[in-house]
């Protein structure tokens, strides 16, 4: 009789067939179970669409789900049982997935309607429609941050805080509403502590569609009552600060990215550093991520394990360890999706328990969903589930590829390329929607920084664990881990730099899918090439040639500047710097920008070598502090504003143009020029300038442009006050574009809008930036005027080029 314990077990293990190189085998390769992920991924786009919807929307369509998930159960259930008579069903998996899949969208749906229910609940929402003045109490809930107003004004501190009392209008209420604070920087907000409490008055007003916040609220004055938080928290706080205090010694680099990497503080990370961290795809390197997660765990299990702890006690230690370094860091949004991806990729290159990886990831976004539902239109979130994603489904494959075709003194590099090869390729259609190009140079940074990544992370969270009992000590141990911090800072530095370190590709969310479209193909047909390419070495290499030739984007779709450019709109942040073409390699520039090297790149970009003319339409610094940009370029000649308001400013600018020998003429209403092949003609200020709210904005130089066989009108930082005293001009006359003033603030002459019958509307603005800029109303203005709206924090460089009689748009991203 057959021996039913031997022969092939019932399983979905399948035996490895062994490794070139003499390597030691592994335990056998373990299917993944994948179907948990649909439910998911189906709930995470459905809760998507429903947030900015009201509240009543969400909780019907997850009440819906839930009914209809309920039925389906019952349906299934009643069909595992037929009577002898009927064959069994067919598809029950589809319905069992068909009934996850609503139950999960169901469950997300609800949870978010209850945040958004007691969210919104009270009359903040109604205030701030009203822009009413209230007093509140409340609890700080992020790290205060500083923010440059990139002018002559105080810098802004922002916050985020849920306020628990609002009294306005006569009426007291309790609430559980989150608002964004900004407020003057040194009046006491920046030395608010993370869920300390607080008492002010301010002066409500509605925030942007779709933001987490119910209300914005500006602070008038000081904080008036502060209580600063206790126990555990008061604990950790004293922990942060002595660890900032053990690392201000160390170089600007390490100072950084050392309390990035061990508590999530990049306040110190220098703004070059942040851009070469983005640009060679390492920014999970310099914050809290789920690899440094995944590195604790890691670290505080082998420790446990040296120490002789019975292995029962191993994994809660861990998780107490976890939970110790979770608030460390702040139990924030992206520091609890970080743990709980960490731990869901520790599962992935875990040997044994691999196959639950993906079940556990398809947990972990529905779980952490339903905690915060605002995570579904987080890019952070995205990241981090499709970097754990290719962990999950390529690394430890891939890594043992890579090792059969290695020596056997070097084999660990398999997995080492493979992980941070698995995460870039999962990632990179959504690295494509934020940047617009592709990184060549991603695998091998991370590659190189790997290494270097533990040591900083272990020393440091040594060195925060001592700064509570000596900062001396900890600083020498802060130093230990510098020179490797220091040594990632050098990587992202030098690969930044490379030519070819990143590739333009097709802009936007078209971009987005053909790159997954062609990671799909390249993954579907990998074992197909692979088989060619050692079959016959030279037509496989062939036919992959000319694969990579047809699905490479058309160069002429990602080129910069588009051929027969008239205008271009530059990415300078927050701050506007306009091109206008007046010659085959020459430009009018309007504006500088706040900072010289974006707009330096602008003009390098655009080919242009020198400016017929410089325009500054007013001295905020958002339009003049790039000057320096310019330094070494032919300038024919500066045209400026008369009206030399702030004057600190004013002076700076006029001084630095003097200094480099560029003349200055300033220019008034009914006064034309001629730079190149461009015409300019002025429109305000004339004789007596409009002070109103801003004396500075008004004072802007309002130009028509005639350049390219285009209708341009520059309007700077007018507020309608000023536009009242160009509009009759402007309704006389008719625009191809429209440079909307003021960065697209609220604060628009609605009629000048309307009236310039503009086919395109410019708007330079900073992502993310903390003024609400461009406001909805505006958009909505320009839209309803039938204007295409080209906007830099989203677009990225933005160009006007014309076909015959046609405009036709172009967008970088």
């Amino acid at each position: 009789m057959a021996d039913r314990g031997r022969g092939t077990a019932p399983d979905d293990r399948v035996p490895d067939v062994g490794r070139a190189g003499g390597r030691d085998e592994r335990p056998p390769v373990t299917r993944l179970d994948g179907r948990l992920l649909v439910p998911a991924l189906s709930a995470w786009a459905v809760l998507t669409a429903l947030l900015p919807r009201p509240v009543e929307v969400s909780a019907g369509v997850g009440l819906a789900c839930l009914g209809l998930a309920l039925a389906a159960a019952g349906w299934r259930r009643a069909a595992r049982s037929p009577p002898r008579h009927r064959a069994r069903p067919a598809g029950p998996g589809v319905r069992g997935l068909l009934s996850l899949t609503l139950a999960a969208t169901g469950l997300v749906c609800t949870g978010a309607s209850a945040h958004l229910a007691t969210d919104r609940a009270g009359p903040v929402g109604a205030w701030a429609e009203e822009r009413a003045v209230v007093s509140v109490e409340g609890v700080v809930t992020t790290e205060p941050r500083v923010v440059s107003r990139g002018d002559e004004r105080t810098d802004l501190v922002v916050l985020h805080a849920r306020l628990s009392v609002v009294r306005g209008r006569g009426v007291v209420s309790a609430v559980r509403t989150p608002v964004l604070v900004m407020a003057n920087a040194g009046e006491g907000w920046e030395d608010l502590s993370w869920r300390g409490s607080v008492r002010t008055t301010g002066r409500l007003r509605p925030p942007e569609p779709g933001e987490r916040h119910v209300a914005v609220l500006t602070p008038v004055g000081a904080p008036q009552h502060r209580a600063e938080p206790s126990g555990l928290l008061a604990g950790v706080d004293h922990v942060r600060d002595r660890f900032r205090s053990a690392v201000q010694p160390l170089p600007a680099d390490a100072r950084g990215l050392v309390p990035g990497l061990v508590i999530g503080d990049t306040s110190l990370t220098p703004e070059d550093l942040t851009e070469a961290m983005r640009a060679t795809g390492m920014t999970h390197l310099s914050a809290v991520s789920g690899s440094n997660v995944a590195m604790i765990c890691g670290a505080l299990a082998l420790l446990v394990a040296r120490l002789g702890v019975r292995r029962r006690w191993r994994t809660p230690l861990v998780l107490l360890g976890l939970v110790a370094f979770v608030l460390l860091c702040r139990p924030e949004p992206s520091v609890l999706r970080a743990g709980v991806m960490g731990s869901v990729g520790l599962l992935a290159l875990s040997s044994g328990r691999r196959r639950v990886s993906l079940p556990a990831l398809a947990v972990a976004v529905v779980g952490l969903l339903c905690v915060d539902p605002w995570l579904a239109r987080s890019y952070g979130f995205a990241l981090s589930t499709l970097a754990t994603l290719g962990l999950v489904l390529w690394s430890r494959p891939w890594g043992d590829a890579i090792a059969a075709r290695l020596p056997r003194r070097i084999s660990l590099l398999g997995d080492a390329v493979a992980v941070p090869l698995a995460a870039q390729v999962a990632c990179a259609p959504v690295i494509v929607l934020l940047q617009g190009s592709v990184t060549t140079v991603a695998v091998v940074a991370n590659l190189l920084a790997a290494p270097l990544v533990a040591p900083t992370t272990v020393l440091g969270v040594v060195a925060a664990v001592v700064s509570p009992f000596s900062v001396p000590l900890a600083r020498l141990v802060a130093w230990a881990a510098a020179l490797p911090a220091w040594l990632i800072g050098r990587v992202a530095r030098a690969c930044a730099e490379l030519p070819w370190g990143t590739l333009d590709w097709v802009d936007g969310v078209a971009g987005a899918w053909l790159l997954t479209g062609v990671t799909l193909v390249v993954l579907l047909t990998g074992p197909w090439w692979r088989h060619q390419l050692g079959r016959r070495p030279w037509a496989g290499w062939g036919m992959l040639a000319g694969a990579v030739a047809l699905l490479w984007p058309d160069p002429r779709l990602t080129a910069w500047p588009p051929p027969g450019w008239v205008v271009i709109g530059c990415d300078v942040g927050q701050g506007d710097a306009v091109l206008l073409r007046s010659g085959p390699s020459s430009a009018v520039l309007v504006d500088t920008g706040p900072d010289p090297d974006p707009v330096r790149r602008c003009l390098r970009d655009a080919g242009v070598d020198r400016l017929d003319a410089l325009l500054l339409s007013h001295f905020h610094a958002d339009h003049v502090a790039g000057l320096q940009g310019l330094d070494g370029m032919p300038v024919a000649v500066a045209y400026v504003s008369p009206v030399r308001d702030p004057a600190a400013s004013a002076t700076d600018t006029l001084r630095h143009l003097s200094d480099v020998g560029v003349p200055v003429v300033e220019l008034r209403a009914g006064e034309g020029v001629v730079a190149g092949g461009a015409r300019l003609e002025t429109l305000s200020p004339g004789p007596r300038p409009v002070v109103g709210e801003s004396a500075a904005n008004n004072g802007s130089l309002v130009v028509d442009a005639r350049v390219g066989g285009l209708a341009v009108l520059l309007t700077g930082d007018l507020e309608p006050e000023g536009a009242r005293s160009v509009r009759p001009v402007v309704e006389a006359r008719d625009y191809d574009v429209l440079k909307v003033a003021h960065h697209g603030s609220a604060r628009q002459d609605d009629d000048l809008v309307v009236g310039t019958d503009a086919e395109v509307a410019l708007i330079g603005v900073g992502v993310d930036n903390d003024f609400g800029h461009p406001a909805p109303r505006t958009l909505d203005l320009l839209r309803d005027a039938g204007m295409v709206v080209l906007r830099t924090d989203l677009d990225g460089d933005v160009a006007v080029s014309t076909v015959g009689e046609h405009l036709v748009v172009h967008r970088r991203r």
